[in-house]
């Protein structure tokens, strides 16, 4: 049974980077000194305890946000270990909604990547305070103060050393602690276990007191009482620091930065210590605020046991041993094993058969989870991602995770009929643990069409497919998710007139269809004063313009952001339905739709390449020759990392391209930033292919 801890004691933390910063490698050494693991995986030689798919082991790589729980000085901490690959933006995005601090790692050498950035702005949307562990002290070319600076001036936020590294590369072996203002230095042979504490070398004291003095102004300006102190030149206590450190992070006020090596075994310790020091327990986050349902009152839940229970579920993933999983964060009140929830987006109730604590995929059996608390719920069969579970009596909406449409999709097609059940079955587990995964039946093709959010992370899904689920099938080439616009507005009328035997069918309407703004898909209003429409027909309009959409007239893709005001029209007094409305809609939208000027948009990607200086011209010929536009090159001590947006259909392969131009040495990230016309050209042959 699992030791009961207060919401003071508790911290629900996520550890979050650039991929190659290190986070894995950070959680398995976490894992071992608090005495979760007794023996450190590594992943190079893929036996990290956290990244437990096959998947992760073999590409060196995390993929889903897998979830533990550790003791650390009479605390306990919940991590979430999120992937840093951009195709899983997903799996960090609904880490954060639930999390109440993250640490972010940044690697010493490369410093600031552009995943680190996405990373950070999403934390930034959540509000969720941070501190940053500058990791890879120990490798050749790491520079502690470049990063410092990169951090500074990317981010936006205010980062203050609590620790400055002793040596750099080979030679670092220790850090400066500047709360206490002692240097503390590792035993290798012991794995880190045994570390000294001594006087700060003479040769680093100077620059010590000058980040010491930067720390204290920070906390100064929190606490009158210290900033008394500070200017009359008193002693500061370093418990006075760390509280009013502690409140400056929690109000996003600063960042403290911490160092080390997690590969060496050192500055981990020191790291979980800022982690009870600075981040902010469930109580300090205080009480979750949501909606009452169908309505816009606000409600809120304090994070108190006493209280109704609320709660979020925000991962799905399927277990071998237990089925299906589904990862709760309890905000308030208490959740039991064997009693009803109440889900309140499904309007649903659901029962708890189980309640567990994981441990990546080992599991630990509970009874009863509190405030504060993060949970694996056997028994719900109809809770999605982002679903609010709460009691009945006492209903709340929290607020929803929101999730990027993929933009990249392939046919998949069973081998055989007896697989066409078993893949039925593997895609809607897929698509229920992961959201930004959508899977959809083509009527005209009969084929299966899976999307998502890039190429790898297609390429795992599939994977997953033939692996875990054990499912034949034949998988066709990445295709891009195109969408069409419009350009100009204009004025149409659809008239559906039948006249058959008996009863006739009868619905004509007036539309006025203009371009919309970026990203808003369809407005619809209606301006119809008295009774030319009569009201129950107004929506099967709207319906019918929805189901008109899907297939746009420049090459049959779904139409985009479009405004459409019903001004006018007519009905029969006998013989208009509603199906006759959803018709007319349909047939004036298509028609509009046409004489609107449509145009063809495709996805475009931000790329981001870091690539050696004498292979920097070769990756810039391959960029341009491939309709990429290039924002700007940045120096940077090894490399050059150059910037350019790249349209989608052209990326296909750029891993394999990549590695050829620059030997293997060039590294990118790539995602997803805006939907753009199509050249002309490229419309042409667009529309000759999805013909032919």
């Amino acid at each position: 049974m699992a030791r009961q801890f207060s919401q003071q004691d508790t911290r629900n933390i996520g550890i979050a980077a650039h991929i190659d910063a290190g986070k894995t490698t950070t959680t398995e050494r976490i894992l071992y000194y608090t005495g979760r693991v007794h023996r450190m995986g590594e992943v190079h030689d893929g036996t990290a305890t956290m990244d437990w798919m096959e998947q992760e082991r073999e590409r060196g790589i995390t993929i889903t946000s897998a979830a533990t729980a550790c003791e650390w000085k009479d605390h306990r901490i919940n991590i979430i270990d999120t992937p840093g690959h951009v195709d899983f933006t997903a799996e960090v995005e609904r880490s954060l909604r639930v999390l109440d601090g993250a640490i972010g790692v940044f690697c010493a050498v490369g410093g600031v990547e552009p995943q680190s950035e996405t990373v950070w702005r999403q934390a930034d949307k959540y509000r969720v305070p941070r501190i940053a562990f500058v990791n890879k002290m120990d490798r050749n070319g790491a520079d502690f103060f470049q990063v410092l600076s990169m951090l500074q001036e990317r981010l936006n936020s205010n980062f203050v050393p609590v620790q400055l590294p002793i040596g750099v590369g080979e030679t670092f072996n220790g850090l400066i602690d500047l709360v206490e203002m002692k240097a503390i230095t590792y035993e290798e042979a012991s794995q880190g276990v045994k570390f000294f504490e001594d006087e700060i070398p003479a040769d680093l004291l100077e620059s010590a007191l000058q980040y010491r003095e930067n720390l204290l102004e920070v906390v100064a300006e929190f606490d009158d009482g210290l900033l008394e102190k500070f200017l009359e030149g008193e002693e500061i206590h370093p418990d006075e620091i760390r509280v009013a450190l502690r409140q400056a992070t929690i109000a996003l006020k600063a960042v403290p930065v911490t160092c080390g090596s997690a590969y060496k075994y050192k500055g981990v310790q020191r790291l979980l210590d800022a982690v009870l020091h600075y981040l902010p327990s469930p109580a300090d986050i205080g009480e979750i605020k949501g909606m009452l349902p169908h309505s816009s009152a606000k409600a809120v839940r304090p994070a108190r046991d006493d209280a109704p229970f609320a709660g979020l579920a925000f991962k799905v993933m399927t277990d071998p041993f237990v089925g299906r999983l589904t990862f709760v964060r309890v905000y308030s009140g208490v959740l039991s094993s064997g009693t009803y929830l109440y889900n309140v987006t499904t309007e649903r109730r659901e029962r708890t058969a189980r309640l567990l604590e994981m441990h990546a995929n080992d599991r630990t059996e509970l009874s009863h989870a509190h405030a504060g608390d993060i949970v694996a719920v056997v028994g719900l069969k109809n809770t999605t991602t982002g679903d609010t579970l709460c009691d009945e009596q006492n209903p709340i909406v929290l607020e929803k995770i929101e999730f990027a449409e993929p933009v990249v999709h392939v046919a998949i097609e069973p081998k055989t009929r007896a697989d066409q059940e078993q893949l039925y079955i593997a895609l809607s587990k897929l698509s229920e643990e992961d959201p930004t995964f959508q899977v959809k039946f083509d009527d005209e093709t009969g084929q299966t069409i899976m999307s998502g959010m890039g190429e790898l992370h297609l390429e795992i899904l599939i994977d997953r497919l033939f692996r875990e689920f054990k499912v034949e099938a034949k998988v066709g080439k990445p295709q891009v998710a195109y969408k069409e616009g419009l350009r100009k507005a204009v004025e149409i009328s659809g008239r559906f007139v039948r006249q058959t035997g008996g009863r006739g069918q009868y619905g004509h309407v007036e539309l006025e269809i203009e371009p919309g703004e970026p990203g808003s898909g369809l407005v619809f209003e209606s301006k119809i004063i008295g009774g030319n429409i009569p009201k129950e027909y107004i929506n099967p309009v709207r319906e019918g313009i929805i189901e008109a959409m899907t297939t746009g007239p420049v090459a049959g893709y779904p139409i985009e952001d479009v405004k459409v005001m019903l001004v006018d029209g007519s009905h029969h007094e006998v013989d208009s339905s509603e199906i006759a409305f959803k018709v007319a809609g349909a047939m004036a939208f298509k028609d509009g739709a046409l004489k609107a000027a449509p145009y063809l948009m495709e996805p475009i990607m931000e790329l981001e390449v870091v690539v050696p200086d004498q292979y920097l011209g070769d990756v810039m010929g391959d960029l341009n020759s491939h309709r990429g536009e290039i924002q700007g090159i940045n120096p940077r001590s090894d490399a050059q990392v150059v910037r350019a947006f790249v349209p989608l259909s052209e990326t296909f392969g750029y891993a394999t391209r990549l590695r050829s131009l620059t030997q293997g040495r060039a590294l990118f990230t790539m995602q997803f930033s805006k939907y753009q016309a199509v050249p002309k050209h490229i419309t042409e042959e667009i529309v000759d292919n999805t013909q032919s």
